[in-house]
């Protein structure tokens, strides 16, 4: 069986449709086992398929020729349709594809429940959370890093295609883990940072807040301007509700936190780096900015590499129709000298 297989697999390798090689020995079949025509009965006579009739020994000498003209053109039929097929050199056809850094707020503020999550009322980084889950799912092909910020800024991890880890790392996070204030300029410093080895028509950064930035080393204004002289686009995001927590009956309460979204400093720093500023007051309009990002960053890029396949049917249909012209073109060369060698 292992031999079998292993001619079946070089047949498979050569040509796509191996099974239609079978059909070659069916005239041999036909003329062995189908019962032989009566003379004087019906049939379909064709004038230029008229060859000598055989003599004793089966064959005359001219119907040896065209046999095996005949055999070769059937043989060469059957190739063809099984359509022979050749690996072409290795290419990568380009295709749209972006470098994208995702950089979170975790400060407290991300801990107010003013969001709906379905029939749920969660906080801000819960509902941030299952809509960047969502836009990770749609990223194949795509290269994610994530950025979390607080009191300071952490790169969890680097720009890759294993998105599945960059969910699991965004999944881990909970509201204080980087501190409870709120360091934008940090966060922005150290995605130019992480982005300098890219092309700069590939460093864009989304970066996602509720709060004003009152932390870090860095402030937004200045962080604004190292993004704009390395050609990190800055695409921001302000997240929250305008009208406070929602309780668990569903009546709006005071917001917990102090601070209110900063959107003119968020605007502010979209401009200043070519990005746009988006504001997002529910999980639904988060996701609509998601879907217009998805329009504003395509990265052309090298897909994976291909092996064409290169259809070669056509070299042996037509040696096939080349056999029968030539069977075709001297019939009427043929019953003459049938005509010369029957009896007078």
């Amino acid at each position: 069986m292992s031999a079998l297989a292993a001619v079946w697999d070089a047949l498979s390798s050569l040509f796509a449709w191996p099974w239609l090689l079978a059909a070659a020995p069916l005239p041999w079949l036909a003329h062995r086992w189908l019962p032989p025509r009566l003379e004087g009965g019906d049939a379909l006579r064709v004038p230029y398929a008229v060859l000598p009739t055989p003599d004793r020994g089966g064959r005359t000498p001219a119907t040896a020729p065209v046999s095996l003209l005949l055999w070769l053109a059937w043989l060469l039929l059957c190739v063809a349709a099984a359509r022979p097929q050749q690996w072409g050199p290795p290419e990568q056809p380009p295709r749209a594809a972006r470098d994208l850094m995702l950089a979170v707020d975790l400060s407290g503020s991300m801990g107010e429940t003013d969001m709906r999550l379905g029939a749920r009322v969660v906080d801000r980084l819960t509902a941030a959370k299952a809509v960047l889950g969502d836009f990770l799912e749609r990223r194949s092909g795509d290269r994610v890093g994530l950025i979390v910020f607080g009191q300071r800024a952490y790169a969890m991890t680097p720009l890759t295609l294993d998105r599945a880890s960059v969910q699991q790392q965004l999944d881990d996070t909970v509201v204080g883990l980087a501190g409870r204030e709120t360091a934008i300029g940090d966060a922005i410093g150290l995605a130019v940072k992480r982005l300098q080895d890219q092309p700069q028509a590939q460093r864009v950064l989304i970066l996602l807040t509720d709060g004003v930035s009152n932390a870090g080393a860095l402030s937004p204004e200045k962080a604004a301007e190292l993004a704009r002289d390395a050609g990190l686009r800055v695409h921001t995001i302000a997240f929250g509700s305008d009208e406070g927590d929602l309780s668990m009956f569903g009546f709006r309460l005071p917001a917990t936190s102090e601070p209110a979204i900063d959107e003119a400093a968020l605007q502010a720093i979209a401009d200043a780096t070519g990005g746009r500023a988006f504001r997002a007051r529910d999980t639904d309009g988060l996701a609509g900015i998601y879907d217009e990002i998805d329009r504003l960053e395509p990265v052309a890029r090298a897909g994976p590499a291909l092996r064409p396949r290169i259809e070669r049917y056509p070299v042996p249909l037509a040696g096939a129709c080349l056999l029968l012209l030539i069977v075709a073109v001297p019939r009427r060369g043929l019953r003459a000298m049938a005509s010369q060698d029957g009896p007078s």
